[in-house]
């Protein structure tokens, strides 16, 4: 069963595909648990959609997203960080590594069938240049699949929210800064603003997938703090999880695969989009 409704004259569409049995596990084998659900529930939202190739992953960091969730190996995966992309490297994700700026592609017009950017945009300040540079790169007709932040992702946050409802809306907001502030978000935008944004550089926004319900939302976030093993792990061995089995992870992994298993497909309040665009064509 499936629907669309609008939203600020953009499609929202109500159906996801099908879930993958294994997704979950091949995230959390190898990442935190709040990043492996996060990762897990925007993998299912790219299954089954095309591919026109080239494919350009920008902003693919250690490679792991782009190895386990999408359903075509990638052409090239692009990133401004070394030792990141020396991890993808090592996962051979890709068939062509480049460390360089998303604000200077170093690739030829329209050379790419399809820009995939999970979960980057939100990061870049001077986005509006990156967009212009997809544009470029992508035919006319190509595909650019992204992953940002809702504008309700702030308000969203559990602990804020609790924080409110006590009487204390300056520690919430407090809070919210701080969380902002270690998620090095600068976006925020609405389906509508990110529509703008697209339509300026020559991009249609034909879709909008709502997904990470304030349940899944809060699951992630309080993850970032149960996760601080995970790093020092990361920072000791190389390894986000040490010991990657089912009987070590067994109640991680059952404590994960509720929000995972039950996330809404549209939820009424998500705290992100995921959005496809296409090059105008001429």
């Amino acid at each position: 069963m499936s629907g669309r409704f609008c939203f600020c004259g953009v499609p929202i569409v109500t159906e996801t595909k099908s879930p993958s049995p294994d997704l979950l596990w091949l995230h959390l084998k190898e990442v935190p648990a709040f990043r492996a659900l996060l990762r897990s529930i925007e993998a299912r939202l790219y299954a089954g959609l095309p591919f026109p190739e080239p494919v350009l992953d920008l902003g693919c960091g250690d490679g792991h997203f782009g190895a386990v969730a999408l359903p075509h190996v990638p052409d090239i995966g692009l990133d401004p960080d070394r030792r990141a992309l020396r991890e993808a490297s090592r996962r051979r994700a890709y068939r062509l590594l480049l460390r360089a700026d998303g604000c200077r592609l170093p690739f030829p017009d329209e050379a790419f069938g399809t820009v995939v950017s999970n979960c980057v945009l939100e990061h870049i300040p001077a986005v509006g240049r990156v967009l212009e540079e997809v544009s470029r790169v992508l035919r006319p007709g190509g595909r650019l699949y992204f992953s940002v932040p809702s504008p309700a992702f702030l308000s969203l946050l559990s602990i804020g929210r609790v924080l409110d409802r006590l009487g204390l809306r300056p520690l919430g907001a407090a809070y919210r800064a701080f969380f902002n502030w270690i998620s090095r978000h600068y976006h925020y935008d609405s389906p509508e603003g990110w529509r703008a944004r697209l339509a300026a550089v020559g991009l249609d926004l034909l879709e909008v997938h709502p997904y990470l319900s304030p349940r899944a939302l809060a699951a992630v976030e309080w993850g970032h703090y149960f996760g601080l093993p995970s790093l020092v792990a990361k920072k000791l061995t190389g390894r986000w999880v040490v010991c990657p089995r089912r009987w070590n992870l067994w109640l991680t992994e059952r404590l994960v695969r509720r929000f995972y298993c039950y996330e809404e497909t549209a939820p009424s309040e998500s705290g992100c989009l995921f959005l496809i665009a296409a090059r105008k064509e001429r």
